[in-house]
């Protein structure tokens, strides 16, 4: 015999697992809880990272998977949001080109299987070890590939971090130290999110049109616009920051400034070496003391070094926990393909002579999975709104 349960309070639903689950389901994106720009970077730094460790095709193409999944779950509408597709072109063409250069130029790696034979251009004594054209064996393709492949996997997770982090955002996130820089490299950051953008504008007017969007002469007609609007953009960037203010400093002390000057460049001399240190083999009792030494004296002199800059900060950004999440999921994948190295080198750097299928290690490729947590922890993007009804006449 079952127990009846008492009926709810008035006013007052009652629990149920629906609403256990919702409540830890990612909320709607705003601006108090939107994922920090700076981790979005990290993540891809930390995928670009655990890529830059093997040459193995599963693995690289199952980063450019998880790259893409958690884009097309995370992204936006903004211009710079449609930047992934164009960096996953360059990565292809980048792929094209290594393999290129590999059959005209050939590569130093002995084959047996020969697939064929170009033309050899003679070339004299003085220019021993390289050749063009010639024999053209499956060993050196298929290394041309891994390492082209590499490469733009590489490209596509910077991509992923532009498609991801709001450019305005991460600028207005760096040390005033580095107000300067930052601005530098947003502005070239996004040089390729516009430049994609009026392009496909572009190439929607003409078909509207009824004009050609393939060809030179269709390439020739839409580059023009495409350069006047980017230096009208130039223009109007250069305008907003004369009236701003930009470049205005306060005056520091000289012995402050000496100091920021020498914090800083030992701290990057420090990183340097305890890098270096980490990566050789005899290295490695000191460089993890030199590294946290280094990276200590330079967050000292860059917060020093901000006292020049006069400037405020409306609503600043805050690194939330599901920001801390995204930016540990990439750190994760990076440290477990570092970790990976160690005990299956083999699997990550698969051998071209002889030549062998690659195969996909377990533990590595679960490591990369970590990587697709953004896509579960981060806030889900606001739907654009829908346009207003036409009232009927």
């Amino acid at each position: 015999m079952t127990r009846p349960t008492a009926p709810a309070a008035p006013g007052r639903p009652r629990p149920t697992a629906v609403s256990a689950v919702s409540r830890w389901r990612a909320p709607v994106a705003d601006r108090a809880n939107a994922v920090h720009p700076g981790a979005w970077w990290l993540w891809a730094i930390g995928l670009a990272a655990a890529a830059s460790r093997t040459t193995n095709p599963l693995l690289l193409g199952l980063i450019v998977g998880v790259a893409g999944y958690v884009v097309a779950a995370r992204r936006t509408d903004a211009p710079w949001a449609r930047a992934y597709i164009a960096f996953v072109k360059l990565g292809l063409f980048v792929l094209a080109i290594r393999v290129l250069f590999s059959v005209l130029l050939g590569a130093p790696i002995p084959g047996t299987h020969l697939l064929f034979t170009l033309p050899e251009v003679p070339l004299p004594d003085w220019a021993q070890g390289i050749r063009i054209g010639g024999r053209v064996h499956a060993e050196q393709l298929v290394f041309a590939v891994y390492q082209g492949a590499k490469l733009a996997t590489l490209l596509i997770c910077v991509g992923a971090a532009n498609a991801l982090a709001n450019p305005a955002r991460l600028l207005k996130s760096l040390p005033g130290a580095l107000y300067e820089a930052g601005v530098a490299v947003v502005v070239a950051m996004t040089f390729a999110p516009n430049l994609v953008a009026d392009v496909a504008r572009l190439r929607t007017a003409r078909r509207l049109r009824g004009r050609s969007t393939g060809g030179l002469r269709a390439m020739a007609q839409i580059g023009l616009p495409v350069l006047e609007g980017a230096l009208e953009r130039s223009v109007a960037v250069a305008a907003s920051m004369d009236a701003r203010g930009y470049g205005r400093t306060a005056s520091v002390p000289p012995a402050v400034r000496h100091t920021t000057t020498a914090l800083t460049l030992g701290g990057l001399l420090g990183v340097c070496a305890g890098t270096y240190g980490l990566l050789a083999a005899e290295g490695a009792a000191y460089g993890m003391p030199l590294l946290v030494g280094g990276l200590a004296s330079a967050v000292a002199g860059l917060r020093l070094g901000g006292r020049r800059t006069v400037r405020t900060r409306y609503r600043p950004d805050r690194f939330g926990a599901r920001s801390w999440l995204v930016a540990g999921s990439g750190a994760g994948v990076a440290a477990l393909m570092v970790w990976a190295v160690s005990y299956a080198p083999g699997a990550l750097e698969p051998g071209v002579v002889p030549l062998t299928a690659p195969t996909l290690p377990l533990w590595p490729a679960a490591g990369v999975l970590l990587g697709l947590l953004p896509a579960f922890v981060a806030p889900v993007p606001a739907p654009a709104p829908a346009p207003a009804p036409e009232e009927s006449p």
